[in-house]
């Protein structure tokens, strides 16, 4: 029998934010979370964080198990961010029978994190055509393999998929993926955490109500 992996020696030699972490000051935070997202955005974008751009989505499965994974941002406008994928993966499949959605956003570079939830709906197909066609040709290739979250007998077979399909996406850069579908995610919770290195982390918290409109508090690190 093999001993038992211990990986407290490990992890007892990591650190985080050995590194000088901007401010903020919550009273100073604009009225609605998505124009705090824009900023902070730009600014780990601007301080060379890898990917700000890949956020962790969770979802909940129809027994009401949580599920997550990592996801790509496609875009975001004034009330929501927008994520694709296609609507017969394990995702989608999730999102059509429980369209309520968290996104997570971390970025140890400047010590940040963004924790973002509320329903879900789906984009136009024609919004969808759109945002695939104005990716790559490797998007579209991927997009054309599908079968996403199926089994898959073996690699070779994912191969020979691949092979055509990207032989296609060069042929046909327009080429359809009716199943391939933008969600767009319309937060009613937000929280903005900026870590300090005293551990005097600062936690903004918005919440919205239908009467209220956005609300703002401070939570305890």
């Amino acid at each position: 029998m093999e001993p038992e992996p211990d990986l407290h020696p490990l992890l007892r030699t990591l650190r985080v934010w050995d590194t000088d972490l901007p401010s903020f000051d919550p009273a100073a935070a604009p009225g609605t979370p998505l124009q705090l997202f824009a900023e902070w955005f730009a600014a780990a974008v601007a301080a060379g964080q890898t990917e700000p751009h890949t956020p962790t989505l969770a979802t909940t499965d129809t027994h009401g198990d949580p599920d997550a994974r990592t996801v790509m941002l496609h875009g975001a406008d004034a009330r929501t961010l927008h994520f694709a994928s296609h609507d017969t993966s394990a995702k989608g499949r999730q999102l059509a029978a429980h369209p309520y959605a968290a996104l997570h956003f971390y970025w140890p570079v400047q010590g940040r994190q963004i924790r973002l939830r509320g329903p879900v709906r789906t984009a136009s197909p024609e919004i969808a055509h759109a945002d695939l066609h104005a990716r790559s040709t490797g998007a579209l290739a991927s997009a054309l393999t599908g079968h996403q979250s199926e089994h898959l007998p073996s690699h070779d077979e994912l191969v020979r998929a691949s092979e055509a399909a990207w032989d296609r996406a060069k042929r046909d850069p327009d080429a359809p993926v009716p199943s391939w579908t933008v969600y767009e995610l319309e937060p009613r919770e937000a929280e903005f955490f900026q870590g300090d290195a005293s551990r005097r982390h600062v936690r903004l918290r918005y919440a919205y109500g239908d009467d209220a409109g956005w609300t703002r508090e401070l939570l305890w690190p």
